[in-house]
C-alpha cells in the first residue's frame, strides 16, 4: 500500500432521527478532501444541519463504475474521502461496492465508520431469532420475479429479511401469504427513528389484512422480518407411505392444494405436509 495514499471512508448516515449520526461520522465527515454521495441534494440537507462544509460529488448506481477510476487517482493522490448513501450504510442495497472494490484493488485503504443501519434496527426489535439470518435486499419488482424468489427462501430455515418500497407493500405482504400459509410471523418496521416510527409482527394472514385496512402503513420506509421455516427432526419423519401420496399430487396440483388433500387421504396435518412440499423445492 502506498504511504501517501488517502483512505476512503466507508460512513453510515441516520435513516431518519439525524441524532443517530455519530461523533466519530460527523468529525469524518468535515475532516476529508471530498464527500461521495449517492444524491448530492438529498445529502446536502444532512451536512447543512450539521455545518459541514466539505465538497461533494455525485456516485451512484447510473456513474459509479465510471468515477470510480478517477475517485481511486484521487485517493492515490493523498486526498482522504467519504462515501455515503442517502441513509444508512453505504452498499447495503445502496451504491458504493465498485468504488470500495477499485479503491481496495488500488491498496487504498478502507475504513468503516459503522452506524444506522435499516435491516439491523429492524431485526435488533423483531423478537425474531436473531443468531443467524440472511438479508435479501430488494425482491424483483414485478409479480412473478417476486413469487420465484419468495418460492425459493420458503424452506429458509434462518430468519430472513427484506426490503419492499410502499407502493409494494400490500402486494408482497399478499404474495408471501400465498406461498409461506397463514401462520408464518413476519414483523414490519416502517420508518424506522422517524416521527411515525411502527413496528407490528403477526401471523401473515393477520399482518396483510392490517395493512391492506389502513393505507397509512403503505408508506415510508419499509423492512419486512420474516420467520424462518421450522426444521424438521427424526420425530417429525413422515410414513414413507403419506409421502408417497403428496408426492404423486405435487406431480398435478399447487403446493397448497396438494399438502390439503394429502391431508385428508393420510391423516397427516395439513402444515406438516406443506412444509414437507416446501422442503422439495415444488
Amino acid at each position: 500500500m502506498s504511504t501517501t495514499a488517502g483512505t476512503l471512508y466507508v460512513v453510515a448516515t441516520p435513516i431518519g432521527n439525524l441524532q443517530d449520526l455519530t461523533p466519530r461520522a460527523l468529525e469524518v465527515l468535515r475532516s476529508v478532501s471530498l464527500i461521495a454521495a449517492e444524491d448530492t441534494r438529498h445529502s446536502a440537507r444532512l451536512l447543512q444541519h450539521f455545518g459541514i462544509t466539505t465538497a461533494t460529488t455525485a456516485c451512484h448506481d447510473h456513474n459509479e463504475r465510471d468515477k470510480s477510476a478517477r475517485l481511486v487517482e484521487r485517493l492515490l493522490a493523498g486526498e482522504d474521502m467519504a462515501l455515503i448513501s442517502d441513509a444508512g450504510t453505504p452498499l447495503i442495497s445502496d451504491p458504493g461496492f465498485h468504488l470500495v472494490r477499485q479503491a481496495r484493488e488500488a491498496g487504498v485503504r478502507v475504513s468503516p465508520i459503522p452506524g444506522a443501519c435499516a435491516l439491523i434496527a429492524a431485526l435488533s426489535a423483531a423478537g425474531l431469532p436473531s443468531d443467524r439470518f440472511s438479508f435479501e435486499g430488494f425482491l424483483p419488482a414485478k409479480a412473478h420475479g417476486r413469487r420465484q424468489r419468495i418460492e425459493a427462501l420458503a424452506a429458509e430455515s434462518r430468519t430472513w429479511m427484506l426490503y419492499e418500497a410502499p407502493h409494494r407493500l400490500l402486494e408482497c405482504l399478499e404474495d408471501l401469504l400465498d406461498i409461506l400459509g397463514p401462520e408464518r410471523q413476519v414483523v414490519l418496521a416502517r420508518e424506522l427513528t422517524k416521527t411515525f416510527e411502527t413496528i407490528r409482527g403477526a401471523p401473515l394472514a393477520e399482518l396483510a389484512e392490517w395493512v391492506r385496512n389502513d393505507p397509512d402503513q403503505q408508506r415510508g420506509e419499509c423492512v419486512l422480518v420474516v420467520e424462518g421455516a421450522p426444521q424438521s427432526t427424526d420425530e417429525d419423519a413422515l410414513d414413507p407411505a403419506a409421502e408417497r401420496v403428496l408426492d404423486i399430487l405435487l406431480e398435478e396440483l399447487p403446493v397448497k392444494q396438494a399438502a390439503a388433500l394429502a391431508a385428508r387421504i393420510t391423516g397427516v396435518k395439513k402444515n406438516r405436509l406443506y412444509q414437507l412440499a416446501l422442503e422439495k423445492g415444488r
